[in-house]
């Protein structure tokens, strides 16, 4: 494994993904991206669009449909040998922009990205502290 970047992408970031992707393998990561802060919980694309799929089941006819659609893109991702890495998901996701409180601050959040677009990333999650006064 090189640790040169191609294509603009970081290749251990790039790594972590596809070791998601293939072994359904999670990680708590925090990335930057463009001066915003996302810290969250690495899952595999299928995950993801199985657990975004999920949140259309009980809607519209419409919902259904787009419910669906995400479950197959789901199964196409799973079925696909995946070399190249393009995006990373995340869930339980927290977004900081230049402020000590998360957006959203409620909710379980999907977040995808794309991996050209990230500048930096740790291990590990950034946790809220909750106030003692």
């Amino acid at each position: 494994m090189s640790v040169e970047t191609s294509a603009g992408k970081d290749s251990i970031l790039e790594f972590f993904v596809q070791a998601s992707n293939k072994h359904a393998f999670s990680l708590d990561i925090t990335l930057n991206v463009k001066g915003a802060v996302i810290t969250g919980t690495m899952v595999s694309a299928k995950e993801y669009f199985e657990e975004l799929s999920e949140t259309f089941e009980d809607g519209s006819d419409v919902a259904q449909k787009l419910s669906d659609e995400l479950a197959k893109a789901g199964e196409a991702v799973d079925e696909s040998s995946m070399a190249d890495a393009h995006y990373i998901h995340l869930k339980n996701t927290k977004v900081y922009c230049g402020d000590s409180k998360a957006t959203p601050s409620r909710g379980k959040i999907l977040w995808r990205g794309k991996l050209s677009e990230i500048d930096g990333f740790f291990l590990g999650k950034i946790s809220e502290s909750k106030s003692t006064k």
